[in-house]
């Protein structure tokens, strides 16, 4: 099976913070395009029912994407919880005939069960949280891919403000509180954010160090 562009995916050149989408596809002709685009990019990806999106990130996407990630690692670190990161790693239900590149998602609560540089991830273990700053293109869009993966947590960066969505009954719900970290709510994130526009990320970290040493003594 072949398919067939005007221009190569690979030649087509997005500027940061543009998205394209490419309709008509079969799960093979994804399969096929993403072997085209190759792992070796900064581009993001999403097919949903015959439809792929190419997402090319910003500056500034990228920016709050490894904020987002650093104050991850750093909450787990401190509140001594296991942490795999798997990035941008795509997530494929060919069976649901959809897929998704997150900006990153974490094994957390399921971190002990893949660990290991290259481990054999068991089909029903999925990332426990995924990160979206969305600013190039729709989270909508994407919501409804991560719902029918069954990504349990996802953060979602939209118009300015952090928001925690938790998928309940198929479905999500925007939630106060994280789940892979109770104690963390989306205004402390908000919090954590504001805190970079003027600072540098070692700020940041030092910021969710205290806020966790501050956990440990009231639970003391």
């Amino acid at each position: 099976m072949t398919v067939t562009l005007a221009t190569p995916l690979s030649q087509i050149a997005l500027s940061p913070n543009s998205a394209m989408s490419v309709a008509g596809l079969t799960w093979q002709h994804y399969q096929l395009l993403l072997a085209e685009l190759g792992s070796d990019r900064t581009s993001r990806v999403a097919y949903d029912a015959g439809t792929l999106e190419i997402r090319m990130p910003s500056q500034f996407h990228e920016i709050l994407n490894r904020l987002l990630s650093k104050i991850i690692f750093a909450l787990a670190e401190a509140l001594e919880l296991g942490l795999v990161d798997i990035g941008s790693t795509t997530l494929n239900r060919p069976d649901l005939n959809q897929g998704i590149e997150p900006d990153s998602c974490f094994y957390i609560q399921n971190a002990h069960r893949v660990q290991g540089l290259n481990p054999e991830i068991p089909a029903d273990c999925l990332p426990d949280l995924a990160i979206e700053v969305d600013i190039a293109s729709a989270s909508d869009k994407k919501l409804s891919i991560y719902r029918a993966i069954g990504i349990p947590e996802l953060w979602v960066y939209r118009k300015n403000q952090l928001k925690i969505w938790h998928l309940q009954e198929q479905t999500f719900v925007e939630a106060e509180y994280s789940l892979a970290f109770p104690s963390v709510s989306a205004a402390q994130l908000q919090t954590w954010i504001t805190l970079r526009e003027s600072q540098t990320d070692i700020t940041v970290i030092k910021a969710v160090r205290q806020f966790c040493q501050s956990i440990h003594e009231t639970d003391s």
